[in-house]
C-alpha cells in the first residue's frame, strides 16, 4: 500500500482572474483595475501593481475600443510573475505606433506595454487574437 501523504505532484491552483468584458462597456476599464489590485494583494507582490494596473487598462481599453465584440480578461499569478491576457474576436492585429508628440493620447497603448513589461505578444486565439503581457515575479 502507498502512501500518498508525501506525494509532491500535487499543484497549487495559481491565483487567477477572469472577466468578461462587455462590448464598448468602458466601465469594465476601471473594474479590472480593481479586480487586478486585489488579486496582487491576495498574491503578496504589490510593488509593481502601478504597472500592471495600467498596462491591464491599456489592454483592456484597447479591446473596448477598437472591437465591436466582447473580450475576456484573465490574469494569473505564480511563482514566475504576473501574465494578464485580453482575448477578443477579432482577427485584426493592433499596430504597435510609437507617439508623436503633438497628436494628443491616442496611440500610446501598446508603446507603453512594450516599454514597461517584461515580456509581451500578440498570438491568434481561434477567430480572434490575444494580446498578452508578463511581468517577472522579481519585479511585481
Amino acid at each position: 500500500m502507498e502512501d500518498k501523504t508525501d506525494d509532491d505532484t500535487e499543484q497549487v491552483p495559481e491565483p487567477q482572474l477572469r472577466r468578461r468584458l462587455g462590448r464598448a462597456d468602458l466601465r469594465a476599464v476601471p473594474e479590472a483595475r480593481r479586480a487586478l489590485r486585489e488579486l496582487l494583494g491576495q498574491w503578496g507582490r504589490t510593488g509593481r501593481s502601478d504597472v500592471a494596473e495600467l498596462l491591464t487598462s491599456e489592454l483592456v481599453t484597447n479591446a473596448i475600443v477598437h472591437t465591436d465584440r466582447d473580450a475576456l480578461l484573465t490574469a494569473t499569478v505564480g511563482p514566475r510573475g504576473l501574465r494578464v491576457e485580453v482575448r477578443d474576436f477579432v482577427a485584426r492585429r493592433p499596430r504597435l505606433r510609437v507617439p508623436i508628440a503633438d497628436d494628443g493620447t491616442n496611440g500610446r497603448g501598446l508603446f507603453l506595454v512594450q516599454s514597461l513589461a517584461d515580456a509581451w505578444g500578440v498570438r491568434p486565439h481561434g477567430v480572434g487574437k490575444a494580446v498578452w503581457f508578463e511581468l517577472e515575479a522579481e519585479a511585481a
